[in-house]
């Protein structure tokens, strides 16, 4: 029977289905995407021949998913277990070797991939959190939340971790269990406690902690993991502690894995560290949401943001101004951030070197030069990465 495979990016109903989608949904052909596609592999009869079958851990949500892919991955090799990562970073899912016995397989979802995909049967799901994005192509917030929420009611997972600092994250883990004690849903929060259910993991004032059935099982000092800083970064490591704790492995081993993770360029990355000022490239926080977490993860920050602005530009980060000693202002929107700043010190720098260099000069002991435009690149880099990098090829060269 013919079916038709697309891309992930393509739009397939909103804001207007691409015309050879159209085509196919009129005549009745099935559309499908690589998702879906390595789902319907992974029922295949010979993952049931292994001893311990290949196990699917697939993480969704607005933002820290990369990150918490990335550390899922990172405590898995650390364990020594078999694993391989793809999706939404590095490797296409189609791409990947065949899973061996007792693998795990490590994806990154967006909501574009689970919208569409006819096929979702992870082993272990995980939601971060959720806050707007894509809302065109998924006509509002509504259907942004159903195209995620696909990750968890389309196959029905063994065991399911779900951030619930938001009321969608909430809602999807009271649908998903039969009531508090039920522990086949993990509740993940960075700022709640977490007491009165059957399994959750949560973070406050810098200690993740976990707890079963109305008492505390273990608990991890996250203050001095510098892969992994700020409020943001918590919930993803509890996010990740939770699904490897779902597969067994134990508290101490997870606790050293979190120790060693390096962070994922581009996301709150420790780029440099001289004197006491460290560098720290957050170039993926291209969004007032992403800039936010980033700002309040750090008491004194030379804040170098700018690019290209979006809609609202930066007034939004109004309540995260105190921790900013100055900022530093780049690209095309530097001038229209400037004057959302209020009273916050400022200089209109315009290029990445002359914001590092002003940046770095002024530093003291004690305050973080970090880059979290706020903004979009294309107005002077092709994207974020690229933006990232120049970002730390400037550090090294005057930190030399």
């Amino acid at each position: 029977m013919a079916c038709l495979i697309t891309s992930p990016g393509i739009p397939h109903l909103y804001p207007t289905p691409h015309p050879v989608i159209a085509r196919a949904l009129e005549g009745g052909v099935p559309v499908d995407n690589d998702i879906g596609l390595f789902f319907q592999s992974a029922a295949s009869s010979d993952w049931a021949e292994m001893e311990t079958p290949p196990k699917v851990i697939a993480v969704t949500g607005s933002n820290g998913k990369s990150t918490t892919t990335a550390l899922i991955h990172h405590i898995l090799q650390v364990a020594g277990r078999p694993t391989q990562m793809a999706g939404n970073i590095g490797k296409g899912v189609l791409s990947i070797d065949p899973p061996m016995d007792g693998e795990v397989v490590v994806l990154e979802l967006s909501s574009y991939q689970t919208e569409l995909a006819r096929a979702l049967t992870p082993d272990v799901a995980v939601f971060t959190n959720l806050s707007p994005d894509h809302l065109d192509r998924h006509a509002g917030m509504g259907g942004y939340f159903t195209a995620k929420a696909r990750l968890f009611t389309q196959g029905g997972p063994d065991r399911a971790v779900i951030g619930v600092d938001e009321a969608e994250g909430r809602f999807l883990a009271g649908q998903l269990s039969q009531g508090p004690m039920d522990d086949r849903v993990i509740r993940i929060s960075s700022g709640q406690k977490l007491e009165g259910f059957g399994w959750a993991v949560f973070a406050r004032k810098g200690f993740l902690a976990e707890w079963r059935r109305g008492r505390q099982v273990a608990a991890i000092d996250l203050r001095e993991v510098k892969g992994l800083p700020g409020a943001h970064n918590h919930q993803n490591a509890c996010a990740a502690y939770a699904a490897c704790r779902s597969l067994g492995l134990a508290p101490k081993l997870i606790e050293g894995a979190l120790d060693s993770f390096a962070g994922l360029p581009h996301r709150s990355q420790l780029v440099g560290e001289r004197a006491g000022v460290r560098f720290i490239n957050d170039s993926k926080a291209t969004n007032v949401d992403s800039a936010a977490k980033a700002l309040q993860a750090f008491p004194k920050i030379r804040w170098i943001a700018g690019g290209l602005g979006k809609e609202g530009g930066i007034a939004g980060l109004k309540p995260y101004l105190p921790s900013v000693v100055k900022a530093y202002l780049i690209g095309h929107s530097a001038r229209d951030f400037a004057l959302q700043l209020g009273d916050t010190p400022h200089e209109i720098c315009e290029t990445m070197d002359r914001a590092v260099a002003s940046a770095g000069a002024e530093a003291v002991a004690g305050e973080v030069v970090l880059l979290a435009p706020a903004a979009a690149s294309f107005d002077q880099y092709p994207n974020f990465e690229k933006r990232g990098d120049d970002f730390t090829a400037q550090v090294k060269a005057r930190l030399g």
